[in-house]
């Protein structure tokens, strides 16, 4: 039985590189680790996950835009877009679908200009400091949320 909802996990730039860049701060899960990680904890609530991971900030806003009819929610991690693109923000804000930003690290633990995320307004949680299981946490809020 095909699943009745999808997410969409939304990785930006440079999270590709997980597992190999900066191990010391985000670990050594792959994004592909994540995305199992995403995909199995939705399954067993029989939610979809489709997983998009671009370098490139129109990539990402065109996707989130074809998820107002495709998906019921939206996990992303807008890696350093967080802290310049409002562009991102606005594209969050006009899907119009519940949003959990995610942050490998404590965003407000590390550099000053990491302090503040355009996202961080428009998302309805966000989760930071919680390395790879603060997606697992962001399903589980989607779950709740979506009844």
């Amino acid at each position: 039985m095909p699943p009745r909802r999808q997410l969409l996990l939304l990785n930006g730039p440079n999270l590709n590189l997980l597992g190999v860049r900066e191990p010391e701060r985000y670990g050594t899960t792959t994004l592909a680790e994540i995305e199992e990680m995403v995909a199995k904890a939705a399954a067993g609530h029989d939610i979809g996950v489709q997983a998009v991971q671009s370098n490139h900030e129109g990539v990402l806003i065109d996707t989130l835009h074809a998820a107002r009819t495709t998906c019921a929610g939206v996990i992303i991690n807008p890696g350093g877009l967080a802290h310049t693109s409002v562009s991102l923000r606005d594209a969050v804000a006009a899907v119009a679908r519940p949003t959990v930003e995610v942050h490998l690290t404590n965003i407000h633990r590390r550099e000053e200009f990491r302090h503040h995320s355009y996202v961080s307004g428009v998302a309805d949680a966000v989760i930071a400091g919680a390395g790879p299981v603060g997606y697992v946490l962001a399903v589980t809020y989607l779950v709740q949320r979506l009844g």
